[in-house]
Protein backbone atom coordinates (compact mmCIF):
# COMPACT_ATOMS: atom_id res chain seq x y z
CA UNK A 1 0.00 0.00 0.00
CA UNK A 2 1.27 3.50 -0.85
CA UNK A 3 1.98 5.99 1.92
CA UNK A 4 -0.97 8.32 2.52
CA UNK A 5 -0.70 11.61 0.62
CA UNK A 6 -3.00 14.58 1.21
CA UNK A 7 -3.93 17.16 -1.40
CA UNK A 8 -6.04 20.32 -1.41
CA UNK A 9 -8.97 20.38 -3.83
CA UNK A 10 -10.67 23.75 -4.32
CA UNK A 11 -13.83 24.85 -6.10
CA UNK A 12 -14.97 28.29 -7.24
CA UNK A 13 -18.43 28.73 -5.74
CA UNK A 14 -21.19 31.24 -5.03
CA UNK A 15 -21.52 31.84 -8.77
CA UNK A 16 -25.25 31.21 -9.10
CA UNK A 17 -25.17 27.48 -9.82
CA UNK A 18 -26.60 26.52 -6.42
CA UNK A 19 -24.72 23.23 -6.04
CA UNK A 20 -22.57 24.22 -3.07
CA UNK A 21 -24.47 21.97 -0.67
CA UNK A 22 -23.36 18.98 -2.77
CA UNK A 23 -19.81 20.11 -3.57
CA UNK A 24 -18.51 21.42 -0.24
CA UNK A 25 -18.63 18.08 1.62
CA UNK A 26 -16.23 16.72 -1.03
CA UNK A 27 -13.57 19.46 -1.13
CA UNK A 28 -11.13 21.15 1.24
CA UNK A 29 -11.06 24.78 0.02
CA UNK A 30 -13.55 27.06 -1.71
CA UNK A 31 -13.21 30.43 -3.42
CA UNK A 32 -16.36 32.53 -3.04
CA UNK A 33 -17.50 34.99 -5.72
CA UNK A 34 -17.80 38.37 -4.04
CA UNK A 35 -19.71 40.55 -6.47
CA UNK A 36 -17.30 41.27 -9.32
CA UNK A 37 -18.47 38.58 -11.73
CA UNK A 38 -21.16 36.93 -9.59
CA UNK A 39 -22.33 36.72 -6.00
CA UNK A 40 -24.15 38.98 -3.56
CA UNK A 41 -24.58 39.27 0.20
CA UNK A 42 -27.11 36.43 0.27
CA UNK A 43 -25.02 33.96 -1.73
CA UNK A 44 -21.83 34.86 0.13
CA UNK A 45 -23.52 34.33 3.48
CA UNK A 46 -24.99 30.99 2.42
CA UNK A 47 -21.65 29.65 1.19
CA UNK A 48 -19.70 30.90 4.21
CA UNK A 49 -22.15 29.05 6.46
CA UNK A 50 -21.86 25.87 4.38
CA UNK A 51 -18.07 26.13 4.47
CA UNK A 52 -18.18 26.45 8.25
CA UNK A 53 -20.48 23.45 8.50
CA UNK A 54 -18.24 21.24 6.37
CA UNK A 55 -14.93 22.63 7.70
CA UNK A 56 -13.88 23.91 4.25
CA UNK A 57 -11.28 26.66 4.01
CA UNK A 58 -12.75 29.94 2.77
CA UNK A 59 -11.25 32.10 0.04
CA UNK A 60 -12.22 35.34 -1.69
CA UNK A 61 -12.68 35.17 -5.47
CA UNK A 62 -12.49 38.75 -6.79
CA UNK A 63 -12.83 39.53 -10.48
CA UNK A 64 -12.89 42.28 -13.01
CA UNK A 65 -16.15 44.12 -12.23
CA UNK A 66 -18.03 42.56 -15.15
CA UNK A 67 -21.11 40.49 -14.37
CA UNK A 68 -22.23 40.71 -18.00
CA UNK A 69 -19.33 38.53 -19.17
CA UNK A 70 -19.00 36.56 -15.91
CA UNK A 71 -15.52 38.05 -15.51
CA UNK A 72 -14.19 35.94 -18.35
CA UNK A 73 -13.27 38.82 -20.68
CA UNK A 74 -10.41 41.27 -20.17
CA UNK A 75 -11.87 44.77 -19.81
CA UNK A 76 -10.46 48.28 -20.04
CA UNK A 77 -10.29 49.72 -16.54
CA UNK A 78 -7.93 52.15 -14.85
CA UNK A 79 -5.51 50.82 -12.26
CA UNK A 80 -7.07 52.82 -9.39
CA UNK A 81 -10.58 51.72 -10.39
CA UNK A 82 -9.53 48.07 -10.52
CA UNK A 83 -7.80 48.31 -7.15
CA UNK A 84 -10.89 49.90 -5.57
CA UNK A 85 -13.11 47.19 -7.02
CA UNK A 86 -10.90 44.37 -5.72
CA UNK A 87 -10.70 46.00 -2.27
CA UNK A 88 -14.49 46.46 -2.19
CA UNK A 89 -15.24 42.90 -3.30
CA UNK A 90 -12.99 41.34 -0.65
CA UNK A 91 -14.24 43.73 2.03
CA UNK A 92 -17.82 42.63 1.34
CA UNK A 93 -16.89 39.00 1.94
CA UNK A 94 -14.76 39.85 4.98
CA UNK A 95 -17.73 41.60 6.60
CA UNK A 96 -19.75 38.38 6.28
CA UNK A 97 -16.85 36.19 7.42
CA UNK A 98 -16.46 38.32 10.54
CA UNK A 99 -20.19 38.24 11.25
CA UNK A 100 -20.23 34.45 10.91
CA UNK A 101 -17.06 34.12 13.05
CA UNK A 102 -15.24 32.42 10.19
CA UNK A 103 -11.76 33.01 8.77
CA UNK A 104 -10.35 33.98 5.38
CA UNK A 105 -7.77 31.47 4.21
CA UNK A 106 -6.86 32.63 0.71
CA UNK A 107 -7.51 35.02 -2.17
CA UNK A 108 -7.84 33.76 -5.73
CA UNK A 109 -8.50 36.10 -8.67
CA UNK A 110 -11.14 34.93 -11.14
CA UNK A 111 -11.28 34.31 -14.85
CA UNK A 112 -9.76 36.89 -17.18
CA UNK A 113 -8.21 38.75 -14.25
CA UNK A 114 -6.44 35.53 -13.14
CA UNK A 115 -5.09 34.99 -16.65
CA UNK A 116 -4.02 38.62 -17.09
CA UNK A 117 -2.24 38.72 -13.72
CA UNK A 118 -0.27 35.65 -14.75
CA UNK A 119 1.51 37.53 -17.54
CA UNK A 120 1.27 41.29 -16.82
CA UNK A 121 3.68 42.58 -14.15
CA UNK A 122 2.13 46.04 -13.91
CA UNK A 123 -1.31 44.55 -13.36
CA UNK A 124 0.09 42.04 -10.87
CA UNK A 125 1.54 44.89 -8.80
CA UNK A 126 -1.81 46.72 -8.86
CA UNK A 127 -3.53 43.58 -7.60
CA UNK A 128 -0.94 42.93 -4.88
CA UNK A 129 -1.23 46.49 -3.64
CA UNK A 130 -5.01 46.07 -3.46
CA UNK A 131 -4.67 42.94 -1.27
CA UNK A 132 -1.71 44.20 0.79
CA UNK A 133 -3.84 44.36 3.95
CA UNK A 134 -4.16 40.55 3.97
CA UNK A 135 -0.49 39.84 3.31
CA UNK A 136 0.46 38.45 6.71
CA UNK A 137 -2.52 36.14 7.20
CA UNK A 138 -3.80 34.96 3.82
CA UNK A 139 -2.32 32.93 0.95
CA UNK A 140 -2.68 33.87 -2.70
CA UNK A 141 -3.63 31.17 -5.19
CA UNK A 142 -1.35 31.72 -8.19
CA UNK A 143 -0.48 29.85 -11.41
CA UNK A 144 2.83 28.00 -11.34
CA UNK A 145 5.66 29.89 -13.06
CA UNK A 146 3.53 33.00 -13.55
CA UNK A 147 4.47 36.66 -13.26
CA UNK A 148 2.02 36.89 -10.36
CA UNK A 149 3.81 34.10 -8.47
CA UNK A 150 7.20 35.78 -9.02
CA UNK A 151 6.12 39.27 -7.96
CA UNK A 152 4.07 38.01 -5.01
CA UNK A 153 7.01 36.04 -3.62
CA UNK A 154 9.36 38.99 -4.13
CA UNK A 155 6.87 41.16 -2.24
CA UNK A 156 6.67 38.80 0.72
CA UNK A 157 3.24 37.27 0.11
CA UNK A 158 2.42 33.68 1.00
CA UNK A 159 1.44 31.76 -2.12
CA UNK A 160 -0.10 28.43 -3.03
CA UNK A 161 0.55 27.42 -6.60
CA UNK A 162 -2.63 26.24 -8.28
CA UNK A 163 -3.27 23.78 -11.08
CA UNK A 164 -6.53 22.95 -12.81
CA UNK A 165 -7.90 19.43 -12.74
CA UNK A 166 -10.59 20.11 -15.34
CA UNK A 167 -8.80 22.44 -17.77
CA UNK A 168 -6.44 21.75 -20.67
CA UNK A 169 -3.06 23.48 -20.80
CA UNK A 170 -1.04 24.99 -23.63
CA UNK A 171 2.70 24.34 -23.88
CA UNK A 172 3.43 27.70 -22.16
CA UNK A 173 1.30 26.53 -19.19
CA UNK A 174 -1.48 28.98 -20.02
CA UNK A 175 -4.99 27.55 -20.00
CA UNK A 176 -6.50 26.61 -23.34
CA UNK A 177 -9.09 29.22 -24.34
CA UNK A 178 -12.64 28.32 -23.38
CA UNK A 179 -13.58 28.84 -27.02
CA UNK A 180 -11.61 25.70 -27.89
CA UNK A 181 -13.70 22.49 -27.90
CA UNK A 182 -11.12 20.70 -25.72
CA UNK A 183 -10.63 23.51 -23.19
CA UNK A 184 -12.58 21.70 -20.48
CA UNK A 185 -11.94 18.15 -19.29
CA UNK A 186 -15.27 16.72 -18.21
CA UNK A 187 -14.86 12.95 -18.33
CA UNK A 188 -14.24 11.87 -14.70
CA UNK A 189 -11.60 9.30 -15.67
CA UNK A 190 -9.75 11.84 -17.82
CA UNK A 191 -9.83 14.39 -14.97
CA UNK A 192 -8.51 11.72 -12.61
CA UNK A 193 -5.60 10.86 -14.91
CA UNK A 194 -4.84 14.56 -15.51
CA UNK A 195 -4.81 15.26 -11.76
CA UNK A 196 -2.85 12.13 -10.86
CA UNK A 197 -0.05 13.04 -13.28
CA UNK A 198 0.20 16.52 -11.72
CA UNK A 199 0.19 15.17 -8.17
CA UNK A 200 2.53 12.20 -8.59
CA UNK A 201 4.83 13.26 -11.42
CA UNK A 202 4.60 17.06 -11.05
CA UNK A 203 3.95 17.22 -14.78
CA UNK A 204 1.04 18.16 -17.01
CA UNK A 205 0.26 16.73 -20.44
CA UNK A 206 -0.66 19.67 -22.64
CA UNK A 207 -3.26 19.77 -25.39
CA UNK A 208 -0.39 19.05 -27.81
CA UNK A 209 0.51 15.97 -25.69
CA UNK A 210 3.78 17.47 -24.46
CA UNK A 211 4.63 16.73 -20.81
CA UNK A 212 5.81 19.83 -18.96
CA UNK A 213 6.88 20.31 -15.33
CA UNK A 214 4.19 21.84 -13.12
CA UNK A 215 4.15 22.08 -9.33
CA UNK A 216 1.05 22.87 -7.30
CA UNK A 217 -0.18 22.90 -3.73
CA UNK A 218 -3.87 23.20 -4.60
CA UNK A 219 -5.96 21.81 -7.45
CA UNK A 220 -9.11 23.45 -8.81
CA UNK A 221 -12.27 21.86 -10.13
CA UNK A 222 -14.73 24.46 -11.41
CA UNK A 223 -18.00 24.49 -9.53
CA UNK A 224 -19.89 25.49 -12.68
CA UNK A 225 -18.79 22.41 -14.62
CA UNK A 226 -22.14 20.64 -15.25
CA UNK A 227 -20.98 17.27 -13.88
CA UNK A 228 -18.73 18.68 -11.13
CA UNK A 229 -20.40 16.50 -8.49
CA UNK A 230 -19.89 13.35 -10.55
CA UNK A 231 -16.23 14.25 -11.13
CA UNK A 232 -15.56 14.96 -7.45
CA UNK A 233 -17.24 11.73 -6.36
CA UNK A 234 -15.12 9.77 -8.85
CA UNK A 235 -11.91 11.54 -7.72
CA UNK A 236 -12.53 10.89 -4.03
CA UNK A 237 -13.26 7.22 -4.57
CA UNK A 238 -10.37 6.47 -6.91
CA UNK A 239 -7.67 8.67 -5.40
CA UNK A 240 -8.25 7.08 -1.99
CA UNK A 241 -8.04 3.51 -3.30
CA UNK A 242 -5.15 1.40 -1.89
CA UNK A 243 -3.38 1.68 -5.23
CA UNK A 244 -2.95 5.47 -4.86
CA UNK A 245 -3.87 6.35 -1.23
CA UNK A 246 -4.32 10.05 -2.01
CA UNK A 247 -6.81 11.81 0.25
CA UNK A 248 -8.34 15.25 0.15
CA UNK A 249 -7.00 17.22 3.11
CA UNK A 250 -9.13 18.14 6.08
Amino acid sequence: MNKIQYIDINCDVGEGIGNEGELLPLISSCSIACGGHAGDLISMTQVVRLAQKHKVRIGAHPSYPDTENFGRVSIKISDPELARSIESQIAALIAIINKEEAELSHIKPHGALYNDLAKDERLARVFLEAVEAYKSDVSLFVPFGSILEKVALESGFMVKREAFADRSYNDDLSLVSRSHPKAMITDPKAVFEHLLRMVRQEKVRTIDTTEIALKAETFCLHGDTPNALQILTYLRKNLASPQFNIHISE
